[in-house]
């Protein structure tokens, strides 16, 4: 995948449900409050993160491990579908996480080999999303209160969504302009 048509979909998909919340916020941070102990949205990520983890790795050549390899994707297997069953409280936050630190090593992989500074928009913020994974992995809560302080009043969700439109809009532009720019003409 380009990283104009990866930056363009990023874009759009931070930018289109901002204009819900702006249109009504007070659902939007209803649907927001519920989603770091939201068992569905759990039992949706963690089960695409594991399977998008396995795939990749399966996929992956890593000589060091080559022979540990069948026993790694059990292993994984086992803790990404075991999670699912044994650690249901806030399995939303923890299966965002592992999609999210996915989606950032797919940033990551695409934006290196374009040759344009504003690549590093995406990367910074693929970076961030890996501190975040990280930290929110650790201590769940922290979403859930960092959540309720976004959402505490109307103004708040607004601003919030008003701030993630323009950077989801800043996306799609520069996927449009400088990024498709900087990987050159399409092939033949």
């Amino acid at each position: 995948m380009k990283l104009s048509l990866l930056a363009l979909l990023l874009g759009l998909g931070v930018a289109l449900p901002q204009l819900y919340g702006l249109w009504k916020p007070a659902g939007f941070a209803a649907s927001l409050r519920k989603f770091p102990r939201s068992s569905a949205w759990g039992l949706i990520l963690m089960p695409l993160g594991t399977i998008w983890f396995l795939w990749m790795l399966s996929r992956d050549d890593i000589s060091d491990f080559a022979a540990f390899k069948p026993l790694m994707f059990i292993g994984f297997a086992i803790i990404g579908f075991g999670s699912c069953v044994f650690v249901r409280d806030y399995l939303a936050v923890r299966g965002w996480a592992v999609v999210v630190l996915l989606l950032a090593k797919v940033v990551l992989d695409t934006a290196r080999w374009v040759d344009t500074s504003w690549r590093l928009v995406l990367v910074v913020w693929a970076y961030a999303w890996v501190i975040l994974a990280v930290w929110f992995t650790v201590a769940p809560w922290r979403l859930r209160d960092f959540i309720e302080f976004q959402t505490a009043t109307e103004d708040r969700v607004r601003l919030g969504c008003g701030l993630r439109l323009a950077f989801g809009l800043l996306l799609a532009v520069l996927a449009l302009t400088a990024i498709r720019a900087a990987e050159g003409p399409p092939a033949p």
